[in-house]
């Protein structure tokens, strides 16, 4: 899901996410279940995370998928 990608860049960005929160207007309590997986995120929402974050809305996408196992994701 989206909202583990959006939380895995966060942790490897060293970004909190009270100041995610914050930069999109969003209470943690809404916040916390869309980075675990537990709520869908709408289209709204994530063009809003991308931009509070200076991110492509590609930037999540399925295509850019890291390499895993010498791998690469496609």
């Amino acid at each position: 899901m989206i909202g583990l990608k959006v939380k895995k860049y966060l942790d490897e960005k060293g970004i909190k996410y009270s100041f995610l929160s914050e930069k999109i207007g969003m209470p943690m309590n809404l916040l916390s279940p869309l980075l675990n997986g537990k709520r869908k995120m709408s289209v709204e929402e994530y063009f809003t995370i991308c931009e509070a974050l200076g991110v492509s809305v590609d930037t999540f996408s399925p295509e850019n998928e890291s390499e895993e196992d010498g791998k690469e994701v496609v």
